[in-house]
């Protein structure tokens, strides 16, 4: 009888799946929407946690995660996406571009933030996606805030950025608050347009403060 896998052997496997590449030389992570990419300075801040917040049904949060995965596609890096309700949908997404795409399924909240916690710890992906819209509200209200600030020191020793997805505000580890002010109605979704807008703002940021403080220690 086989023995079972141990973690070191799963981020043995992992590791070579989805190889490590160099980081790049930004303090950020472009993802190719300059919609997105123009309000937040350049992309998704490295080393940080960012909090999507997606209030609305139809603002579209599963539509930018399709378009993230055909981003990381284009430029060749890889994105974890923890499903936190199983609900993503690989066949809407073409097969080419799930290459870059590790899928993490999850069937409630708890299993989410343990698959978090472990793809966190080894920074071997650029981008890591915690999608928690579709989740139970009790589920999400009994997540210790510890558990938030723990998944922010993981993520702060290494070179990937984490997006964190959800209906409100509840991850106040988080350097960066943005919100999807999307409400997209039938005939939005039927335009011909490829290139659907995804209006953002920027509700809290920390990042500025923290590069001053920085600066002001290196003199």
């Amino acid at each position: 009888m086989v023995a079972p896998a141990t973690i070191v052997d799963l981020r043995k496997v992992l590791a070579e799946r989805f190889p490590q590449r160099p980081p790049l030389p930004t303090s950020v992570l472009p993802i190719g929407l300059p919609f997105v990419d123009e309000t937040l300075g350049g992309g998704f801040p490295k080393s940080a946690i960012t909090e999507l917040i997606s209030p609305h049904k139809s603002a579209g949060s599963a539509s930018l995660i399709h378009m993230m995965i055909q981003s990381a596609q284009r430029d060749r890096y890889f994105i974890a996406l923890i499903d936190g309700s199983d609900s993503f949908d690989p066949e809407s997404c073409h097969r080419f571009c799930l290459r870059h795409l590790l899928w993490v399924r999850c069937r409630n909240t708890f299993e989410a933030i343990k698959a978090a916690d472990f793809l966190l710890r080894d920074g071997n992906f650029p981008l890591v996606i915690l999608d928690l819209v579709l989740n139970a509200v009790d589920e999400l209200r009994k997540i210790p805030q510890t558990s938030w600030y723990r998944l922010q020191r993981l993520v702060e020793s290494t070179p990937s950025a984490c997006l964190i997805l959800n209906r409100r505000s509840m991850v106040s580890s988080a350097q960066l608050k943005i919100v999807l002010e999307n409400s997209w109605r039938l005939k939005d979704l039927e335009r011909k347009d490829p290139e659907l807008p995804f209006p953002v703002r920027i509700e809290r940021s920390h990042l500025r403060s923290e590069v001053r403080m920085q600066k002001s220690q290196s003199n």
